[in-house]
């Protein structure tokens, strides 16, 4: 039992390490570059669909844009991330606020990309509703031979 435990000790001491870092903001800075700042250089547009300018209450569909935004942060807003500042704070001085913010610009272009993907390929259920999450976005755009790595994948909340 103890060897298992040094195993896993091991293995999370590389995941959480540099390697984690580097894949994260350099994955998110390759990101933003290739889409070219989109998600800075529409902000605007975004802002204006967000407060209903285009919202067409007859146009298909099931919810509205800020309803598909407020699903789209509380899945992405959690107590991890509240108590995560929180210990980062404390364990890292307040200069770690400065690292989180550059951390979080650079990862608006991963989910910029992880939101598009997300309603590009998504499936519809027996009643014909449309549903999506990683599971679909694996099985759909990168097709049946991936499935597996679907079913590892956590279901959405």
């Amino acid at each position: 039992m103890k060897t298992i435990e040094n195993i896993l000790a091991e293995a999370s001491g590389l995941a959480w390490g540099m390697p984690l870092l580097i894949l994260l903001m350099g994955g998110g800075l390759f990101l933003m570059l290739y889409c070219r700042f989109a998600p800075f250089r529409h902000l605007g547009h975004s802002i204006e669909i967000l407060s209903g300018k285009y919202h067409d209450p007859t146009a298909p569909g099931q919810i509205s844009p800020f309803q598909a935004m407020a699903g789209a942060l509380a899945s992405t807003i959690g107590m991890g991330n509240i108590s995560g500042v929180a210990v980062g704070i404390a364990m890292g001085g307040p200069g770690v606020l400065f690292w989180m913010w550059v951390s979080a610009l650079v990862g608006m272009a991963t989910k910029f990309f992880t939101c598009t993907l997300s309603v590009m390929y998504r499936g519809r259920n027996e009643r014909g509703e449309v549903e999506g999450g990683p599971m679909y976005m694996v099985t759909e755009g990168l097709g049946q031979k991936w499935k597996p790595l679907s079913i590892l994948l956590p279901p959405p909340d």
